[in-house]
């Protein structure tokens, strides 16, 4: 059997699969597995590296002795671990329809958060101890660290250094021996990047070695610059990216317009948050003879990143811009992003547009692609919109945006008709100064200026999404596959414990009765908070599994290249439809890009959260400093037994009022009503009730902050009468 004629790795790992797949099959080891395929000594390489990248997908495990068998076998789990700041984890199965595993702290071994890991299930569902009953499990073997390099603050003992991680899902602390980086010795309390050595017993703290020192905590920018360490993004462009880049004119060309449909002449206007530098859309809207015609416009970067190219490579690396209170990381160079590419005003750029007819009820009756030129008539940003839309039109603009919100309106009612979830969340934008240094919070509202943008550029999505899938073009999607029942009994147990009625949140029309009820209520962020942990996360595919979120059967990212790799594939595509040859990339390159955008996308997003809680704790922590600290309006959103969890709704930030600041009184919790009843004033605290409250704690290693009620006074001992005699 020697002489088995080669094989391709695929073939290879079918034939793995194939064997251990078998109702005789006992657990071997990769020898043995070679010799039963027919393998000779010369190609047991093969066979190992296919048994190493089959254990990596999670398709086989190796049990004692390294003998390989499937999971299901031998109740084993593969999955990512996401690890609670109290040290339990949960995690994640990769396999669709399977149910996640918790895992206790004492059987988290050496596994950290992120890590992805093999956990055999030592209790089923059926004997959990947990109010919702889940199977539990233990790591056997970490496959994959989630962090090489971990960032933190230093901190001393009598004895030793230790590194306290920024990320408090890393519950465990790192032992270091600070040495001296390029001339200069770590101090305590500095920031400092970590390069983790191998942690082989739970019984002893992780250890590593200090790579970098980023600065003093509290120093001027030090916080961002963790915040760019932790999440591995990157900060400078390659020399040869920005040579590529700078040898694209600032300007469009002749030659570049020469074949495209000419806009020039019509009333086109870009609507972007105020301190937008970007612009990637623009809209023109017309009432015709029986409905509407939109147009959005969308730059055409595909104009100017060839695939393969330098800029390709590293715009596909980062696949998405970053957007961090002080600075924006973007996926393509300033030259681009900000220069040619941008739709600004009364220039040329080059774009690629959707036009789509709609009749009198919001149905689309036509639509058509193109590659464009256009000019801009007005760079409008969301609150000059807003008061356009608020007030009679006085011109031209204003005629164009009560048009547009006409049909935006419309649009909108019927997609919520259609079953679409009102997911989206309230947002609060930290203003900082030239040192970074948070000054004020601005809440941003969705209102009818982002709504009537929202909808133009959802309907383009969903339009090139169905042309692509109808044209059978390989491409990537948008998807958001619909939830799991049991995530969903889980939130409305959750649901039923803050008091609100609810039904069967399998049923749309059920969800969105809920979301409708707790609009505006003080539960409404934290509810919809944990609503969105029960959903899927929308991620990119190159199959067209639909929207459970929007409720669309055809749905992808367009509307955004400059900051999106995912929609630059997409325009790609779309360009190349009606060429005989086209050089869209083979099915698995583009799915590995799918994948590889989604985790970015996901660290992104992670980063981003990341930073504005970082600078919501620096602004409270100046204001235990303050002379005349700030007193905030709060929300009761849920009460313990040790305190009132409030929310501050104009920052979005959620803290404790912890029972023993309530000094007033002394105050009786009451399980059955969930609230605080004090003993002599009868004042009672519930869900729900308004307060003003003052900074009181800041804990900056647990991203926490204490609370504490304003305009409580202690009780006073009343004095004793003397007794006449």
């Amino acid at each position: 059997m020697a002489g088995k004629k080669k094989t391709t790795d695929h073939d290879l790992r079918a034939e793995i699969l194939r064997l251990v797949q078998e109702p005789k099959y006992r657990p071997l080891d990769k020898i043995e597995i070679a010799s039963a395929l027919g393998y000779g000594v010369a190609r047991r390489n093969e066979v190992r590296r296919a048994l190493r990248d089959l254990e990596q997908e999670g398709e086989i495990a190796r049990i004692r002795k390294n003998r390989y068998v499937l999971p299901d076998a031998a109740d084993l789990v593969t999955g990512t671990l996401s690890v609670h700041e109290a040290g339990y984890a949960f995690l994640t199965n990769e396999k669709p329809g399977q149910s996640d595993l918790f895992i206790a702290a004492e059987n988290t071994g050496t596994a950290m958060h992120g890590d992805r890991v093999v956990a055999r299930i030592i209790r089923g569902a059926q004997f959990s101890r947990a109010r919702t009953p889940r199977a539990e499990g233990r790591v056997i073997r970490i496959l994959t660290r989630a962090n090489e390099t971990i960032v933190g603050t230093l901190q001393q003992t009598r004895n030793f250094f230790y590194v306290v991680p920024d990320d408090p899902r890393l519950v465990h602390n790192i032992y270091v021996q600070p040495s001296s980086i390029n001339g200069r010795q770590p101090r305590l309390s500095d920031k400092v990047v970590v390069r983790l050595e191998a942690w082989e017993s739970r019984h002893v703290n992780p250890e590593g070695k200090i790579i970098e020192l980023l600065g003093p905590r509290a120093a001027p920018g030090v916080d961002i610059l963790s915040i760019v360490r932790k999440y591995h993004l990157p900060v400078e462009f390659p020399d040869a990216v920005l040579e590529e880049a700078s040898a694209i004119p600032e300007t469009v060309t002749a030659n570049a317009i020469d074949g495209r449909e000419d806009l020039r002449g019509q009333f086109i206007v870009t609507i972007d948050p105020d301190d937008a530098r970007d612009f990637d859309d623009a809209i023109h809207v017309e009432e015709i003879k029986g409905g509407w015609q939109l147009g959005v416009h969308i730059a055409d970067v595909s104009a100017y990143v060839r695939p393969g190219s330098g800029l390709d490579r590293e715009a596909q690396r980062r696949g998405n811009s970053v957007y961090l209170p002080d600075r924006v990381i973007p996926m393509l160079p300033e030259r681009l992003s900000n220069g040619v590419c941008s739709l600004n005003p009364h220039v040329d750029r080059l774009t690629h547009s959707v036009f789509l007819q709609f009749d009198r009820n919001g149905r689309m009756r036509q639509s058509r692609f193109a590659r464009t030129v256009i000019r801009s008539a007005h760079r409008l940003t969301y609150k000059k919109a807003f008061a356009i839309l608020k007030n009679p039109a006085r011109d031209e603009l204003g005629e164009r945006l009560q048009t547009a919100w006409k049909l935006a309106a419309l649009l909108r009612k019927k997609r919520f008709e259609h079953g679409s979830l009102d997911l989206d969340m309230p947002e609060v934008k930290v203003v900082v100064d030239k040192k970074g240094k948070p000054i004020r919070f601005e809440r941003v509202e969705n209102d009818e200026s982002h709504q009537l943008i929202e909808e133009f550029m959802l309907a383009a999505n969903e339009a090139v999404a169905r042309e692509l899938k109808n044209r059978g073009i390989p491409t990537i999607y948008r998807v958001h596959e619909n939830p799991e029942a049991e995530r969903l009994g889980e939130f409305r147990e959750f649901v039923l414990a803050h008091g609100i009625r609810v039904g069967d949140l399998t049923h749309r029309g059920e969800m969105q009765k809920l979301l409708a009820a707790i609009a505006g209520a003080a539960e409404e962020h934290p509810l919809k908070i944990a609503l969105l942990k029960s959903l899927k996360r929308a991620r990119y595919a190159t199959t067209p599994l639909g929207h459970y979120g929007l409720a669309k059967t055809n749905y992808t990212h367009f509307t955004s290249p400059i900051r999106r790799y995912a929609d630059l594939e997409v325009h790609r595509a779309l360009a190349e439809r009606d060429l005989p040859r086209r050089t869209l990339r083979a099915m698995p390159q583009l799915s590995a890009i799918a994948d590889h955008i989604s985790a970015t996308e996901r660290n992104a997003a992670e980063a981003e959260i990341d930073a504005v809680k970082m600078k919501k704790l620096e602004f409270f922590e100046s204001q235990l400093e303050a002379r005349n600290p700030q007193i905030f309006d709060a929300v009761v959103i849920d009460v313990r037994n040790y305190g009132l969890l409030v929310e501050l709704p104009e920052i979005l930030l959620t803290g404790l009022v912890h029972v023993s600041t309530l000094a007033d009184d002394f105050y009786i919790f009451s399980t059955a009503q969930r609230r605080f009843i004090g003993r002599q004033r009868r004042r009672s605290f519930a869900v729900g009730n308004k307060l003003r409250v003052h900074v009181a704690r800041v804990d900056q290693f647990k991203r926490q902050i204490d609370f504490a009620i304003a305009d409580l006074r202690p009780v006073q001992n009343r004095p004793h009468r003397k007794r006449q005699k």
